[in-house]
C-alpha cells in the first residue's frame, strides 16, 4: 500500500548527504505517512568526495540523477532548475525537501515555487550578513520561498521574524547533520588507525597534539595571495605541532593553479586525498585544534568538543562561537598562530552542546512536515 504523500528530496554535495541520510530514516517510519523520492543534481561530484558517503551514510542511490557538474553560478543555477522541472513533473510531488546553501538548494526551491509545489527548508535562518558569499544569497532566498522552515539554531529562527517570515512557519528542531555525527561515531577509527592507512604511521607522536585544517570556499583559495599567506601561516604553525590537511578537490587545483604545492612540501605538514566521513570524524575528534572555512566542520567541532578557529570574518553559525568551541580568528596569520599557540599551551575552550543537538532533529522535522501535509489536506474544500 503506498503512502499518501510524496517528498521529492534534493541533495547537491558532501555535506548535503550527511543531513538528508537522517531525515531519510525519519521519513520512512509508518507513522509519517510519506515516501521519499532523492534526487542528486551533480553540482558537486567527486567519487572521492560523494560516491562514497552513499554507503557509508547507510543512503540508497539516488532515484534521480541531474549530472550538472560545475558551472558559473548562473549556468549552474539555471541548469539545475532546466533538469529538476521534468523530474517534478514526473513524481508530481506533495512537496519539495531542500536543505543548505548550495545553488541547487535555491534553484530547486525556486523551480517548485514556480510550479506552487510547497518548499520545506532544513537548516533555514542562518546567515552571515555577508552578501559577498554566495551561500548567503542561497540562504535568504530560499527562506523567502519556502513553506516550512527548519531551524536548528535559536539565532536563525530570529533572523527569519526579523525577515516578515511568520511564526506558523518556523520550526525549530535542532540540527540533522548532528543526527549523522552521533550516530556514525562509535565507528570512527582513531587517528593513528586513519595515518596509518594514509602511509603515514608516525607522522603523529603517539597520543601527541595536532591541527587538522581544511580549506574550500573560493573566498580563501581562489586569490592566490590569500590562499599564500593561509599556507605560509600553516607552515609556521607546523614548527609548533604536526598539520593534517585532506586537500578539496576545488584546493589542490588551486594550489597547482597558482604554483603553490610545492610550499607545502614540509616534514611536519601532510596533505591528504579526500577522506571519507568516519575517518574524518577520527582525526577530528582526537585533533588538539581544526582550523577550517567549512560551517559543517564548525559544528562537528562543537559537539565533539574540540577547539575551533573559523579561517573567515565570520560565521553563520554564531552558536558554534557562544555556546561551542568556535572561535573566529579570520585571516591575519599573526593572530592564527597566536590562537593556536594559546590553544597548545591552555587547551582551548570546549563550550557546550547547543539546544537539540541531540541527535533527533530528523524526528521532529518529519513529524512537523507530516502534522502539516495532514493538515493541509484537510483544509482542501
Amino acid at each position: 500500500m503506498s503512502r499518501p504523500y510524496r517528498i521529492a528530496c534534493v541533495v547537491a554535495a558532501r555535506p548535503n548527504l550527511m543531513k538528508m541520510a537522517p531525515l531519510l530514516r525519519a521519513f520512512a517510519a509508518p507513522e509519517t505517512q510519506v515516501e521519499t523520492v532523492l534526487i542528486h543534481t551533480g553540482q558537486h561530484y567527486d567519487a572521492d568526495m560523494d560516491g562514497q558517503f552513499f554507503g557509508a551514510l547507510e543512503l540508497a542511490a539516488p532515484d534521480f540523477r541531474l549530472e550538472v557538474g560545475s558551472a558559473s553560478h548562473a549556468v549552474q543555477t539555471a541548469e539545475v532548475m532546466r533538469r529538476f522541472e521534468p523530474v517534478l513533473a514526473q513524481t508530481a510531488p506533495h512537496a519539495v525537501l531542500v536543505v543548505g546553501d548550495v545553488n541547487s538548494t535555491l534553484a530547486c526551491a525556486l523551480t517548485a515555487a514556480k510550479r506552487n509545489i510547497p518548499v520545506l527548508h532544513v537548516e533555514a535562518g542562518l546567515r552571515s550578513f555577508d552578501r559577498a558569499m554566495p551561500e548567503e544569497i542561497n540562504r535568504v532566498l530560499t527562506d523567502h520561498l519556502s513553506d516550512l522552515l527548519f531551524t536548528s539554531e535559536a539565532s536563525a529562527t530570529s533572523n527569519l521574524l526579523r525577515e516578515g517570515l511568520p511564526a506558523q512557519r518556523i520550526h525549530f528542531v535542532g540540527n540533522v547533520m548532528i543526527d549523522t555525527l552521533l550516530r556514525q561515531l562509535p565507528a570512527a577509527p582513531s587517528a593513528a588507525e586513519v595515518l596509518r592507512h594514509a602511509h603515514l604511521a608516525g607522522f603523529v607522536p603517539d597520543g601527541g597534539p595536532y591541527a587538522l585544517l581544511t580549506l574550500h570556499r573560493p573566498s580563501n583559495v581562489d586569490d592566490p595571495r590569500r590562499l599564500r599567506a593561509l599556507m605560509a601561516t600553516m607552515v609556521k604553525l607546523s614548527d609548533d605541532l604536526p598539520v593534517l590537511f585532506p586537500l578539496h578537490p576545488r584546493t589542490r587545483a588551486m594550489l597547482h593553479q597558482h604554483e603553490l604545492a610545492g610550499m607545502l612540501d614540509v616534514p611536519r605538514l601532510a596533505c591528504l586525498p579526500p577522506l571519507s566521513y568516519l575517518n574524518m570524524l577520527g582525526l577530528m575528534k582526537h585533533a588538539c585544534v581544526v582550523l577550517t572555512d567549512s560551517g559543517g566542520v564548525q559544528e562537528e567541532t562543537t559537539v565533539l568538543r574540540v577547539p575551533c578557529l573559523t579561517l573567515r570574518d565570520n560565521t553563520e553559525r554564531p552558536v558554534t562561537v557562544t555556546e561551542g568551541s568556535n572561535a573566529i580568528a579570520g585571516r591575519d596569520p599573526s593572530v592564527i598562530l597566536a590562537l593556536c599557540r594559546d590553544i597548545l599551551r591552555f587547551g582551548g575552550k570546549s563550550g557546550r552542546i547547543p539546544p537539540y543537538w541531540d541527535g533527533q532533529a530528523a524526528g521532529r522535522v518529519a513529524a512537523a512536515t507530516t502534522n502539516w501535509l495532514q493538515s493541509r489536506r484537510e483544509r482542501r474544500p
